[in-house]
């Protein structure tokens, strides 16, 4: 390699350790600001042309705002649309009524898994907890119940809502890094999935028949459970809550005649239709109509729009809520992803600034040169900035930004795997800088050593297994 090269390469370090600076120092700067600062000095550093400069910012923040940002509005207000409608209890509710108890892990984490399709982890989470709650009060002191049932019940859940929220469009984090990859939306869906079964299954339940006999008194506090889950009432919301969802609805676990069946169809239309996309591409012909418009609702934007749409006409059938009420509750749930729209639009300003400068370009030429797995090397980018920066968003829009050069114009198995890759090590590591790490300590009534072995040690397992799962389909790319 060049000088030059070197020069470029020492600046991108330079760059990601003064992010992390101006995150956590006690200037506590806002990620979107900490990158938009360090994409102008980067290009500054690396010698773009000023003029130039905010062009590439401009871009690459309107650019990867564009792709993303109005099919994140609308899983939005999907997921919020389910929830204060009462379908995603109904979804979670059938799936355990009945159930024998050793089979009560594998079914939450089932109900996490379809419910985690539209919902960000803490909403997801928040919608679950008087499921979990109900359910596991009913277990304490059954023969045969070992360790924590709250832990016994908590774990799958967080498995499965880590896994969907990291590795799985149309979640914001996996758009993102795909439409910075190039890659095929129907391939990273069944790829992801692919990777996400055995991910969760091996995170969830099986880790949690292991971990509830050694945290025995876990228990959250019995006001907490009783508002979740009273006796003879459907269960309220938390008061308290951080991140995405931090404000509990009062409505969100009401029961409302939304047919299971209907739910469940609300929540799947826009996976289903992306994937009928990829059937097309894949088996019919560029001049079929139906395959051209099965393409054309298979856009991640079409098909959001229409699982929100299809939610909307049944919600509102089955609903008392007037017209008023659901659009207060509409614009409520954009709120609470402006910030990571901002922090997606500077992490897209981040990555452009880097191509338009020449960094990625030396990054390419280091990593042929150092003969690095580009999926290893993702993941461990995307791991590392997301613990220390504390936001998984800011660890994948980096980490696409960087690794992007590596895979040329994208497309391809190698591509949808990366994106799983990155995906699955921004969730890693997830301790007390993240808010999903604080929410689940409350919730469950645990103290930093018990959050750990919960919290921190699942999202780690998830990352971990996501990885090799990844490197494993990466045989045949």
């Amino acid at each position: 390699m060049t000088a030059h090269t070197w020069w470029l390469l020492l600046i991108l370090t330079v760059a990601i350790a003064a992010l992390i600076y101006l995150i956590n120092s006690r200037l506590r700067i806002h990620p979107f600001v900490a990158l938009i600062l360090v994409s102008v000095g980067t290009g500054i550093a690396a010698g773009e042309p000023v003029a130039k400069l905010t062009g590439s910012i401009e871009e690459g923040a309107g650019g990867t705002l564009g792709d993303v940002g109005v099919t994140l509005a609308l899983g939005a207000m999907l997921g919020r649309l389910l929830s204060d409608s009462g379908a995603t209890d109904a979804i979670a509710r059938a799936l355990v009524a009945r159930a024998e108890p050793r089979k009560l892990p594998w079914l939450v984490g089932a109900a996490a898994f379809v419910i985690g399709v539209p919902m960000f982890f803490e909403v997801g989470l928040i919608v679950l907890l008087p499921l979990i709650f109900s359910v596991a009060r009913r277990l304490e002191g059954q023969a045969g119940t070992k360790g924590s049932p709250y832990v016994l019940l908590g774990v799958p859940a967080i498995a499965s809502l880590s896994t969907l929220h990291g590795m799985l469009p149309p979640h914001p984090g996996p758009l993102t890094a795909m439409t910075g990859l190039h890659a095929d939306l129907g391939l990273t869906l069944g790829v992801g999935l692919v990777c996400a079964v055995p991910t969760v299954i091996l995170a969830g339940p099986v880790y949690a028949r292991w971990i509830a006999p050694r945290l025995l008194d876990v228990r959250p506090d019995a006001e907490l459970v009783a508002q979740f889950a009273g006796a003879e009432r459907e269960p309220e919301p938390a008061p308290a809550a951080s991140g995405p969802g931090a404000q509990a609805r009062t409505e969100a676990s009401r029961r409302t005649g939304v047919p299971t069946g209907l739910a469940v169809a609300a929540v799947l239309v826009p996976v289903v239709l992306m994937l009928l996309r990829t059937v097309a591409e894949t088996l019919m012909d560029e001049s079929s109509g139906l395959g051209a418009a099965l393409v054309f609702a298979g856009e991640p934007l079409v098909a959001m729009l229409a699982g929100f749409l299809f939610a909307l006409v049944v919600t509102i059938a089955r609903s008392d809520r007037s017209g008023e009420q659901t659009r207060a509750s509409l614009t409520d749930s954009l709120k609470s992803i402006a910030a990571i729209l901002l922090i997606i639009g500077g992490g897209g300003a981040f990555k452009q600034v880097l191509q338009d400068s020449g960094i990625g370009d030396a990054i390419a030429s280091a990593a042929e040169g150092a003969h690095v797995n580009v999926i290893l090397l993702g993941w461990l980018i995307a791991l590392l900035l997301s613990l220390t920066t504390g936001s998984a968003t800011v660890g994948i829009v980096s980490a696409t930004g960087i690794v992007a050069p590596l895979i040329g114009d994208g497309g391809g198995l190698e591509a949808s795997l990366l994106v799983v890759a990155i995906g699955a090590g921004s969730i890693g590591l997830n301790y007390v800088n993240h808010a999903g790490f604080w929410l689940v300590k409350e919730s469950f009534g645990m103290d930093l050593g018990q959050a750990t072995k919960t919290q921190t040690a699942v999202q780690t397992l998830v990352s971990v297994f996501g990885l090799a799962m990844a490197l494993l389909l990466s045989v045949f790319a």
